[in-house]
């Protein structure tokens, strides 16, 4: 089955309201076409499920930049100014979650797991509202899955029918969300034929990816760069 698309039919799929995954750490591995896409395309009170927002004028930032994100769901703040400041005039709704956490709702949402007991963030704002649960003579906080309408993820390679390979650290949050959605879309910076991708090198498998496109342009942005002397 051929996935390949174009990326702006893709984006079509978006409508107001929707929840969004888009993997990522920082701007290592963002799906930067489609989130540049998703920015022209006006369709707001989005919710975006990402490890962080990156920075305020590239990835994300450009959809908190055009009000079109209603709620964040995410580990960190980062180096997001505008996201931090969205923050405290509460113009944006927030919900954070231990990275770990984050990272098992996810793989919970994807492996149809209802839910899971964890110790971290007990005894913590983390926990306000939760039932916990002492197991072994620890507590525990009780955390459910995460789902999202899309995922909106970034690989390295990727054939016509969507099994795909990742580059190093940019493999991330990606394969996860992959298996979390109800419409999976990657982007990939090389489309190759179907056979040469290594089998044993294949992260995700393309019976998770509902379509996929190589990317125009690719900035790689560095968060915060250190060089020596």
């Amino acid at each position: 089955m051929n996935k390949v698309i174009d990326p702006r039919d893709a984006i079509r799929r978006v409508k107001d309201g929707a929840s969004i995954m888009m993997g990522g750490f920082g701007l290592c591995g963002i799906p930067e076409n489609l989130i540049r896409l998703l920015a022209d395309s006006g369709v707001k009170n989005l919710t975006v499920m990402s490890n962080n927002a990156g920075v305020s004028d590239f990835g994300i930032g450009l959809l908190l930049q055009n009000g079109q994100v209603r709620k964040m769901v995410g580990t960190y703040i980062g180096e997001n100014n505008l996201l931090e400041r969205m923050i405290l005039e509460k113009t944006i709704e927030i919900e954070l979650n231990p990275q770990g956490t984050f990272a098992e709702r996810i793989r919970a949402g994807g492996a149809g797991i209802g839910g899971f007991f964890t110790p971290t963030g007990v005894g913590t704002l983390i926990a306000d509202g939760k039932e916990t649960r002492v197991i072994n003579g620890r507590e525990y906080v009780l955390e459910s899955p995460l789902r999202a309408d899309l995922a909106f993820i970034k690989a390295w390679k990727g054939d016509p029918m969507g099994n795909l390979v990742y580059r190093r650290t940019t493999r991330n949050f990606n394969p996860v969300m992959a298996t979390a959605a109800d419409f999976v879309i990657a982007e990939v910076e090389q489309i190759v034929k179907v056979g040469d991708l290594d089998p044993d090198a294949i992260v995700t498998p393309g019976i998770f990816i509902d379509a996929i496109f190589q990317g125009e342009t690719y900035e790689k942005r560095i968060e915060k760069r250190t060089v020596a002397k």
